[in-house]
């Protein structure tokens, strides 16, 4: 009993050396002040937070939300085809889809998906 305590006493602490070790020779010598700071839609971050931001860039970040969300939405559809009958998955397919492509349209119209200035 004693020499399995002994034994894992021994195997802790030689992981324990290990990954000490391996945080020492893995620090990286070349610090830079680029390398250093986080990248934030290329402004930089030591600079004022006040400066004007493109709208575009948010507009962007949204579609994208909101059409992922929708890819979500249609995955749990693929699944459902055995358990619900032809007609009435295909009623909702066909639902959801004209929404997605209304919600295209819309932004087309509103001309969101063109990158002006």
């Amino acid at each position: 009993m004693i020499f399995l305590f002994i034994i894992s006493i021994l195997i802790i602490l030689i992981s324990n050396i290990i990954m000490f070790l391996t945080i020492i020779l893995s620090k990286k010598s070349f610090m830079d002040r680029e390398k250093n700071s986080p990248f934030e839609c290329g402004f930089d971050p030591k600079s004022s937070a006040r400066i004007p931001f493109s709208l575009h860039f948010f507009l962007i970040t949204v579609i994208f939300l909101i059409f992922d969300v929708e890819i979500a939405l249609i995955f749990p559809m693929i699944y459902s085809f055995n358990l619900v009958n032809f007609y009435s998955l295909m009623k909702i397919s066909f639902f959801f889809l004209i929404m997605l492509l209304i919600g295209l349209y819309h932004e087309w119209n509103q001309n969101m998906l063109n990158w002006t200035n």
